[in-house]
């Protein structure tokens, strides 16, 4: 009698809002490939705004809908659940803003003859829909949305080869969009290409502990290799040492040290409004498929990896917050910052319970908020050769544009974590799951780098307020008319505000998404 193998099975009401955007990307592609080049960049920005609402609209529909069916898609190689729809609802919202900006320009829909007081602001994405010889390059439309697809399937992945199939669909768009930048463009494809190679290395050593595991456990599935971990636990050595591989992977997307050297040179040399959404709907994602990782396939090597996180959290929050204060590059500096982030993040993780996970959950939407409006301010200040990131030439900006002024200070004060901040009640959510936890040191340790980023931000604000401009410098104005940029601007200093005074609500829904599913 022979076995039939059932036919693989499709769940699309789960999967739609990782439908809607690969759709919407291939058809971008097919813009870009057969559409008039004077239509395609309101084609691309409608399709891609869209889309994402659409997604969006579609996660929260299966978030509320009571007998929308949750777990295993796919033959078992998605799991919808709480931690998925919550991590997906969030990137989808932290995109939004970020194709925004990107979107940003002015002139000829064409894309012929830009200037830079008329048409795109230099130096930013926004000019990729400007000339380049002759060519309308709105193709950054459709690799950030397969990009936005990637993180999308990259925190609901349910085994290790749809997780490495993610973290490639999410990586390859941006090492792309990194290199990108027209007026800085040594720096920017110098960025793309340590991008592209240290992204490289780090995904070797993945699939070695995907390998590793599966040669342990017989399956690349995250309950199987944790029932294979409790059913042998005196002979887990292959398992600890795949596990040490994978986490390598999944650490140097997140930009824990020492996997962070990549940061501070991508950050810098990137186009402004692909950073902010690297910084932003990219840890969201990275940090989505680690906790699952950890919380589903390895809790039963939690007496391993964790001492190793307490070191690699220590470290993270300290040298991130440290290097920091030598910086003189406004991006490399936020660069740095987010290194830190890194760490406090970690902590939850370490935490190792629900309390957490929703800390966590947390934590990585009002962080993703105030970052995508800090960069988005950056994206604004400039010169007459473009973007302007030297902190000293920043002097008196906050007096002479005093409502952008005080939204950046908004900004910096979250990512400190000023009371009646966004920034504030994740701090404190996630130093509450430590110390639950038992790692009471880890708190102490996130106290000091929060001290020391505190001096960090009050000086960029003190330069902003207080200090007069270098007179021998070129005068650093604020682009005009850059409407959906402001728009984005006001909408992360409205979230962190509300997230800060009124957090309950959130609160209540990440601690009732915060059950991952087998």
């Amino acid at each position: 009698m022979t076995s039939t193998i059932p036919a693989p099975a499709f769940e699309y009401a789960q999967l739609s809002p990782m439908l809607i955007v690969f759709g919407v990307a291939i058809l971008g592609v097919l813009v870009e490939t057969f559409g008039p080049r004077g239509s395609r960049y309101l084609s691309q920005l409608v399709l891609g705004l869209g889309g994402l609402v659409a997604a969006f609209v579609a996660v929260v529909v299966l978030a509320w809908q009571s007998d929308s069916p949750h777990g295993a898609a796919v033959m078992g190689s998605v799991m919808v659940d709480g931690p998925t729809l919550f991590l997906q609802g969030t990137i989808l919202v932290l995109s939004i803003p970020a194709v925004m900006v990107m979107a940003e320009r002015r002139g000829d829909p064409g894309g012929v003859a830009f200037t830079p007081q008329a048409s795109a602001i230099p130096g930013s994405v926004a000019e990729l829909a400007a000339t380049k010889a002759g060519v309308v390059t709105t193709e950054v439309f459709p690799l950030t949305m397969f990009a936005i697809g990637g993180m999308l399937l990259f925190p609901a992945s349910n085994d290790l080869l749809t997780m490495f199939v993610a973290l490639e669909v999410l990586s390859l768009p941006l090492y792309v969009l990194c290199g990108l930048a027209r007026h800085q463009r040594l720096l920017s494809q110098e960025a793309a290409l340590k991008y592209f190679l240290l992204g490289a290395f780090s995904s070797a050593f993945f699939l070695f502990g995907v390998a590793l595991l599966y040669g342990f456990a017989g399956t690349v599935e995250l309950a199987g290799i944790a029932d294979a971990v409790a059913a042998r636990p005196d002979d887990r050595g292959l398992a600890v040492i795949g596990a040490g591989m994978l986490s390598i992977g999944l650490l140097f997307k997140v930009g824990a040290v020492p996997f962070h050297s990549w940061i501070p040179d991508v950050y810098q040399g990137a186009p402004t409004a692909i950073t902010a959404f690297m910084a932003a709907a990219t840890k969201v994602a990275a940090f989505g498929a680690l906790l699952r990782v950890f919380t589903v396939g390895l809790p039963g090597l939690q007496s391993d990896w964790r001492p190793l996180l307490w070191g690699i959290a220590i470290v993270t929050m300290l040298v991130g917050a440290l290097t920091a204060v030598t910086q003189t590059d406004i991006k490399r500096m936020l660069a740095y910052s987010s290194i830190a982030h890194v760490g406090f993040i970690l902590i939850g993780v370490i935490a190792a319970n629900s309390v957490g996970s929703s800390a966590i959950l947390f934590y990585l939407l009002a962080y993703g908020l105030s970052t995508i409006g800090t960069f988005a301010v950056v994206s604004l200040v400039r010169d007459s050769a473009g973007e302007v990131t030297d902190i000293a030439r920043w002097a008196g900006l906050g007096r002479r544009y005093p409502l952008l002024g005080s939204a950046f200070a908004l900004f910096l004060l979250a990512l400190v974590g000023i009371p009646l901040t966004s920034g504030f009640i994740g701090k404190f959510a996630i130093f509450l799951a430590a110390i639950q936890g038992g790692a009471t040191v880890l708190v102490l340790v996130g106290v000091l780098s929060s001290a020391i980023a505190a001096y960090i931000y009050i000086r960029v604000i003190m330069v902003m307020f207080f200090a007069e401009p270098p007179s021998d410098a070129t005068e650093v104005v604020v682009a005009p008319g850059s409407v959906l940029t402001t728009a984005v601007i006001a909408f992360g200093a409205i979230t962190t505000v509300i997230l800060g005074v009124v957090p309950q609500p959130m609160l209540d829904l990440t601690t009732e998404a915060a059950t991952f599913l087998r």
